[in-house]
């Protein structure tokens, strides 16, 4: 009686892999085309691969196969700086495009938060994600503007700026 058990299990296992295989090949479908180009305070926020080297943006890695992380040091944002910074494209090799651009500091976390102060300076309308004015993210928006900053305030993690189109 417990043989055909034995069978049944076995049975499943083939299907279970079958279907991971299935589900890993699904994942490499082609990427979508890249956006387009969009830069503001020239830096890239929105383009191709393309778009990512003419900025600088060469140091590049393939990360899960799903996308490709390029990065470039000593960037200066609205005066502020120098930053890591880095453009996330979609496909592995890229060819999907970025939609945003992050920036960060690898050894001051409130480094970041000097963005916020001088885009405020500049009349750029701001609000809270979260709980009030204890939220997780201060998002930056200013009527005209191609593009919205979202600057990370939770100090557990390593906070970034991140600038994406409006």
């Amino acid at each position: 009686m417990s043989q055909p058990f034995r069978e049944d299990r076995r049975y499943w296992f083939a299907v279970a892999a079958g279907a991971a295989l299935l589900v890993s090949g699904c994942a490499s479908e082609p990427a979508p085309p890249p956006p387009p180009t969009l830069i503001y305070a020239d830096l890239p926020v929105r383009g191709s691969l393309a778009d990512a080297r003419r900025a600088g943006f060469d140091n590049c890695i393939r990360m899960d196969g799903g996308h490709l992380r390029c990065r470039r040091s000593g960037v200066m944002l609205l005066g502020q700086g120098p930053y890591e910074a880095a453009l996330d494209l979609a496909g592995g090799d890229g060819s999907g495009g970025f939609r945003q651009i992050t920036f960060w500091h690898d050894r001051d976390q409130s480094a970041v938060l000097k963005v916020g102060d001088a885009l405020k300076q500049q009349g750029w309308a701001y609000s809270y994600t979260g709980d009030g004015s204890r939220g997780d993210q201060m998002v930056l928006t200013r009527k005209g503007a191609p593009v919205r900053f979202s600057i990370d305030l939770s100090y557990w993690g390593k906070r970034r700026v991140r600038i994406l189109p409006a």
